[in-house]
């Protein structure tokens, strides 16, 4: 009984120090493309930019991934363990309110948040610059159009894939619908 409570402990430690090192900062927070990334967000900068987003429009989770993805040029995508976990900090601190949406959540911005942007207007807008900066190098080659697209059947495919199982006759349609689309995007 003492082991597994120790296990726990030790369990508990390790998550602190994952949630620690992906709400305030590292490369390692999300997914880089094509390029060795140095340190971007620095200590709390994700929370700014997170909760920027949020006010400017509400938000669900998987929007705010896509929205800092598109500010990036595509070339990083932060990872769901490192939003989740943002926006539930967010939301424990009074920042944010989430509403129920089916089985997602939506997030918008409380008063105490709001208050929170203005009293860190220096970093939010540091934290957007660099972002800016970020996007213009690493938005170039490839359109980000594609590269949205891109992953958006690369995470079509492995949510398939995760649920089960495929028949062969799922396993020729889909694997039909890659080929046409192949051939297609060859033709153009």
């Amino acid at each position: 009984m003492f082991h597994h409570h120790h296990m726990g402990h030790d369990r508990a430690e390790e998550y602190g120090r994952r949630f620690a090192h992906g709400f305030f900062g590292g490369h390692r927070q999300g997914h880089w493309r094509g390029m060795r990334a140095g340190r971007f967000f620095d200590h709390g900068d994700l929370r700014y930019l997170i909760l920027k987003l949020v006010a400017d429009k509400p938000r669900h989770g998987y929007e705010l991934i896509k929205a800092i993805e598109e500010a990036f040029g595509g070339a990083y995508s932060p990872s769901p363990g490192v939003i989740y976990p943002t926006l539930t900090m967010l939301e424990e601190l009074g920042y944010t309110v989430a509403a129920a949406e089916g089985n997602k959540k939506l997030y918008t911005i409380t008063a105490e948040g709001q208050a929170f942007l203005a009293d860190n207007q220096a970093q939010v807008d540091a934290v957007f610059g660099r972002l800016k900066e970020a996007g213009e190098v690493y938005g170039g080659g490839r359109a980000p159009e594609i590269r949205r697209a891109v992953h958006n059947l690369r995470l079509a495919l492995a949510t398939r894939l995760g649920r089960g199982t495929l028949s062969q006759e799922q396993i020729l349609a889909i694997t039909g619908v890659l080929d046409k689309a192949a051939s297609d995007i060859e033709r153009i």
